[in-house]
This record gives structure tokens, C-alpha cells and sequence, in this order.
């Protein structure tokens, strides 16, 4: 392997190619092979480095996964919330971010890592709070964000903009997500899914509309 450089000291800056390079070998043998069955060997030949430099950069096996799913998270999460127009028709803006919800979870590299973080729970590893936390809490803190603005305005209204945020992520993971997850289901093609995300905004706008009074 062709890895010169020696742990870091105190001071010495660490290579941060080599590190890019290992989290990016985590990322792959992790959800390829599993937690248990990726050893820090793996992950060290895999990125082309001495497993000495693995240890300088991610002190172990947890600390290297743990980086590794906040980092996959961080890819696959898309800036669904960035530069919303609150100005906008309030449909066309959920419809926009119901879209890169759905095109995020049916996504076979979310399927994978949902499959893996799910095998972790069963064996009642606190790695799955990282991930939780890293990706799913991400997305509905943001969502409950988005919802605290919007509410008072375009005739909506929400009780708890969490809940609702919540409610709205749910209905559009659905029946879909589920199947692809158990692998009892394929991915929906454009029309299915642009179906979907309309019934679903539909069916919340609804939901949260204020009932005007008789």
C-alpha cells in the first residue's frame, strides 16, 4: 500500500485526501458488507492506506462508522429548504419538496443504509441514534421549520408544525418505501411517483386548511 505518511503529532496537520479516501472506503464496505463483517483492515486496504493511518484519523471502529453515516447522510440529503420562497404558491413549494423527498428515500443508497441502520437497531446498537439523528431528525427539524413559517399564511394552519411535519414526511415515504425496503417492491417511474407526491399535497393542504366560517 502506498502510505508514507506517519501518524499525525500534536500540531501536525492530517492528510485530509487520506481521510476523504478512508471515510469514502467506510461508506462503501459499511453498507456492502455490514457493520460486523467490515474490519478496519478492510477499510484501510480499501482506501489505500496502513490501517495505522485509519486509527490517526478515527480513533476506532465506532468512531470510523459513525463518521461515515453522518457523511452518507450529508450526501444524500438534498437542500430541500434552501432559498424557499415563502412568496411562492404554497403548493408548488411542497410539491418541489415532496419530489426530492421521495427521489431521496426510493434511492437505492437509502435503501441500502436504511437496511443496515435497521439490522443494527435489532441488535440494540446506539449507532442508530447517529444516524437517526444525521439524516431522519435532520430532515423533519427542517420541514418543522419550513411548516412555522408557512402557518398563519396561504390559509393554513398547524396546531403543531412538528406533527405536521411528521405527518407530511410519512405519507410520502408510504406504501412504496416500505415494499422497496422488505425488496417486495421496484422503484415507481416518473408518472407513479409524480401521482403520489400530488395526492399526498392534496390531501394535506386539505388536512391543514382553515375552515372558513358559515
Amino acid at each position: 500500500m502506498n502510505d508514507s505518511t506517519s501518524p499525525s503529532g500534536p500540531g501536525r496537520p492530517k492528510d485530509l485526501a487520506k481521510r476523504q479516501a478512508i471515510l469514502d472506503a467506510a461508506k462503501n464496505l459499511f453498507v456492502r458488507h455490514g457493520y460486523a463483517n467490515t474490519s478496519m483492515d478492510a477499510v484501510a486496504a480499501e482506501a489505500g492506506v496502513s490501517k495505522l493511518t485509519v486509527y490517526s484519523h478515527f480513533t476506532d471502529k465506532d468512531t470510523l462508522f459513525s463518521c461515515a453515516v453522518v457523511a452518507r447522510c450529508e450526501e444524500q440529503v438534498p437542500e430541500l429548504f434552501v432559498d424557499v420562497p415563502m412568496d411562492a404558491p404554497v403548493e408548488k413549494v411542497l410539491l418541489g419538496i415532496a419530489r426530492g423527498f421521495q427521489t431521496l428515500i426510493n434511492s437505492p443508497e437509502s435503501i441500502d443504509l436504511h437496511r443496515l441502520m435497521i439490522t443494527l437497531g435489532t441488535q440494540g446498537s446506539s449507532l442508530s441514534q447517529v444516524f437517526f439523528e444525521a439524516g431522519p431528525q435532520r430532515i423533519l427539524q427542517e420541514m418543522e421549520r419550513f411548516l412555522t413559517k408557512l402557518n398563519g399564511t396561504h390559509g393554513l394552519h398547524f396546531d403543531s408544525p412538528a406533527s405536521a411535519a411528521g405527518h407530511f414526511l410519512s405519507l410520502i415515504k408510504g406504501v412504496c418505501n416500505f415494499r422497496l425496503l422488505i425488496g417486495a417492491g421496484e422503484t415507481p417511474d416518473e408518472q407513479t411517483g409524480e401521482q403520489h407526491v400530488r395526492e399526498v399535497v392534496a390531501l394535506f393542504m386539505k388536512a391543514y386548511r382553515v375552515q372558513e366560517a358559515p
